[in-house]
């Protein structure tokens, strides 16, 4: 099978090379302060240093990458204090999003959560941290998209990109999945009864636990 060409110049090359980036440091593979060198990423990627400089200044904006005058770039570190208020950020928009999902959601999306649900509900039955956390980021993704409300949707996109790191870290948290979990399903039963007072609710209690945790 021949090998996929990769783009090596202009505006599909950056892309090429933001996509990649933007991924390997969601995913957890580049590592808070961990330089990003142009001339290895540009050869690693099959693209000019251009692309790759481009890339990287577009990830600046979005706040995964800072760029130190004369020394290049690095991936971001988010102290605990900046995670705590996009965290606060979150506790508004997440709460119009799950108010919005109440009232919004077709029956077949409300029977998606309650699904998830008890997906979560068996992985910290079964021990499972790691998997519990693709979940519970799947129940908030799902929750933003039913609420139908767009602007809030891109919003919350940028800020829990840069949380990341510190998702992880709650994530494999002894005890953390147990509270967690009750907090989504309340989360879910709320946005299921249609009650969007109850569902913007949850979704505050929810978050600040996150940010009790955080601070621990």
């Amino acid at each position: 099978m021949q090998k996929e060409a990769r783009p090596g110049t202009g505006e599909q090359a950056k892309q090429h090379a933001l996509v990649q980036l933007r991924q390997a440091i969601l995913r957890g593979e580049m590592a808070p302060a961990q330089r990003l060198v142009e001339n290895e990423l540009a050869e690693q990627f099959g693209v000019t240093r251009a692309s790759v400089r481009a890339a990287l200044i577009e990830l600046e904006s979005e706040g995964l990458v800072e760029r130190i005058r004369n020394r290049g770039s690095r991936v971001r570190v988010v102290t605990v204090e900046e995670a705590v208020a996009i965290t606060e950020c979150r506790m508004a928009l997440e709460g119009l999003c799950a108010a919005k999902a109440a009232v919004e959601a077709s029956d077949e999306q409300l029977a998606e959560l309650a699904d998830l649900g008890a997906a979560m509900t068996k992985a910290v039955a079964d021990g499972e941290p790691v998997t519990y956390s693709e979940l519970n980021h799947e129940v908030h993704a799902r929750i933003r998209e039913f609420s139908g409300q767009q602007v809030a949707v891109g919003l919350l996109e940028r800020l829990n990109a840069q949380l990341v790191r510190h998702r992880f870290q709650l994530a494999l948290r002894p005890g953390r999945a147990q509270q967690s979990l009750s907090e989504h399903l309340a989360m879910i039963e709320a946005i299921s009864a249609r009650d969007p007072q109850a569902a913007e609710a949850a979704v505050r209690v929810h978050l600040g636990s996150v940010i009790d945790a955080l601070r621990d």
